[in-house]
Order: structure tokens, then C-alpha cells, then sequence
């Protein structure tokens, strides 16, 4: 099941760009197939980065419920009124691991069926691809077929392999662990009063109080900057460098929509408070007529009053 309805449809698209593109450069259509999936992924990730940047930027607020709140149960109901009142879902930036975790496993079966065994690029796609014509022509002639980006790195090969270090793919590999630290980064951004994780947990041994639970977070989040660069690197130097290259691909891509976002984030919230700031004086102004309204108005009802009381005593 997995196989037909995740490895099999992604590898067809893959193959759909191959067959397609001009030159049918294998390394080139492995780009734009990243391309084009982390762009299908767009909505997906201008939300999570959304939530990533507001999770952010409420940290301060956390912090004054954490002052605030009597017990841990208030401090979790307080906390989720915020999320609330924010728009924020705390599991929300999981989904788009969830939905990039298949894919990468998709493309990394269907890459390593056509690296084993390059006629499984025929056999594999769907009959309405094996009717183009290049995918005819390489089904009569499979030595056709050009593992390579741009005739330069052997996409096949690992960094690390049976025949030693390959350095074009280690080059890559490099890269995508650099573009990944790159990301993080860009999302945990330290300040002046940023500490360590190392930092808090030894002023909570010194203290005898429980670290705050948002700066943990946040030190931990500017931790795994390196951790998940680490963890690609030793991922990728033993595999096939086609998939190294899809990930440094993708690394590239999101470091991009990552900038857009977060700039368009910045610009709405220059335009929210400017906006704020026509509201308030706006609010001022009327208020202002309001009171010189009232003021006004006041000596004019005055000879009416007299009016009305001096009617009154007449009829008395």
C-alpha cells in the first residue's frame, strides 16, 4: 500500500520531469522535482512558519504568565487562552514534518529501485509514461540512461562508499548540512540576554529553583541548530548522492520561503501598527470633540433650566 499510494506517484512525477525536461539530465530533474514539491508544500509552510514566528514572538508573554499564575494548572489555562487568542496550535509545525517524512522515503525507494537496477525507470512508471518518447527510447537502450548531475557528479555514489571518499558528493553533502544550520538559525535567533542551555540548568542547581520553562525551550530550539545539520550529515554521507542532493535542493528552497515569510511577517506588522496608531489617534480626536462638545453645549442649556424652573414656580 505504501508503495502504490506514496513511492510510486512521487517517483512518477520525478520520472514525468525527467522525460519531459530538455537534455534529460537526471540531476537537473531531481531539482525541479524539489522545487516543485516544496512549492505543492507552500500553504503547509507559510503556516507552520507562521506559528513558528508568533511561538516566538508570545515568549515574553509566557513569561509574565509564569509570574502571574498561582499553580501550574492556571499557568496551563493561561497559556492556552493566549494560544488561543493568537491563532497559535502548538502541534501545528508537526505537520509538515509528517508530510515530509513520506516523501523523502517515497523518492529514497524509488531512487535506490532505478540506482540498482536503471530499467526499473521504464518498468516502474506508469504505461502512460513508458508511451513518451524518450521513455521508448530508453526502454530499447537503458545505457541511455545518465545518472549524473550535468556529467560532473555521479549521483549514484555515496561521500563515503565501498570506493572511498567521492568529494563531489561530499561537497554536497557539506552543503546541505550548512543550508540546513542556515534554517535553524534564521527561525532561533539569539539575544543579548539568550542563554545557553548549559547556563540555565546551572543556575537552577545553584539557586534550587525550576528553570523557566520557555527559556529551556528556546535554548534547546538554539541547540538542535547544530544537532539536525549533524544528523543530515551522518544521514546522507553513506547513501546515494542523489538523495543528498535533494536534500541540500530542498534546504536551499525552504531557506527562501523561510526569508519571504518572515520579511511579509515584519511588513504586516509594521502596517498593524501603524494602522493601531491611526485607530488611537482617531479615538483621541473623538474624544476630544466629545469633550469640547459637552463643554460648549453646557452654557446653552443653562437659560433653559432657568426657563423651565421659573414656569414652574409661576404655576405654583
Amino acid at each position: 500500500m505504501f508503495t502504490t499510494l506514496i513511492v510510486q506517484p512521487i517517483f512518477n512525477l520525478l520520472v514525468l520531469i525527467y522525460a519531459v525536461l530538455p537534455g534529460h539530465n537526471f540531476g537537473l530533474a531531481i531539482i525541479i522535482f524539489t522545487i516543485v514539491v516544496r512549492l505543492l508544500m507552500w500553504p503547509l509552510v507559510k503556516k507552520q512558519l507562521h506559528q513558528v514566528k508568533v511561538m516566538r514572538d508570545i515568549q515574553p508573554e509566557l513569561k509574565r504568565i509564569k509570574k502571574a499564575a498561582a499553580n501550574k494548572q492556571q499557568e496551563s489555562m493561561m497559556m492556552m487562552e493566549l494560544y488561543k487568542e493568537r491563532g497559535i496550535n502548538p502541534f501545528g509545525s508537526i505537520g509538515i514534518l509528517l508530510l515530509q517524512l513520506p516523501i523523502l522515503i517515497g523518492l529514497y525507494q524509488g531512487l535506490q529501485k532505478v540506482l540498482h537496477d536503471p530499467h526499473q525507470l521504464v518498468t516502474f512508471a506508469y504505461p502512460a509514461l513508458q508511451h513518451l518518447s524518450w521513455m521508448k527510447e530508453l526502454g530499447s537502450d537503458i545505457h541511455r540512461f545518465d545518472a549524473t548531475l550535468f556529467g560532473v557528479v555521479d549521483l549514484t555514489r555515496a561521500a563515503l562508499g565501498p570506493k572511498g571518499l567521492y568529494i563531489p558528493a561530499m561537497l554536497i553533502v557539506i552543503a546541505s548540512a550548512v543550508v540546513q544550520f542556515y534554517q535553524s538559525k534564521q527561525l532561533t535567533p539569539t539575544t543579548k540576554d539568550s542563554k545557553t542551555l548549559r547556563q540555565l540548568l546551572k543556575e537552577a542547581a545553584s539557586t534550587g529553583k525550576q528553570a523557566d520553562s520557555s527559556e529551556l525551550n528556546a535554548a534547546t530550539a538554539r541547540a538542535t541548530r547544530y544537532l539536525l545539520p549533524g544528523m543530515i550529515f551522518f544521514f546522507t554521507v553513506n547513501i546515494p548522492s542523489a538523495l543528498a542532493l535533494y536534500w541540500m535542493t530542498s534546504g536551499i528552497v525552504a531557506l527562501i520561503q523561510q526569508t519571504i515569510v518572515l520579511r511579509e511577517d515584519t511588513e504586516e506588522m509594521a502596517a498593524e501598527a501603524g494602522a493601531a496608531t491611526l485607530a488611537d489617534n482617531g479615538k483621541t480626536k473623538a474624544k476630544k470633540q466629545i469633550i469640547e462638545g459637552e463643554v460648549i453645549e453646557a452654557p446653552a442649556q443653562k437659560p433653559a433650566k432657568r426657563k423651565a424652573a421659573a414656569k414652574k414656580r409661576r404655576k405654583k
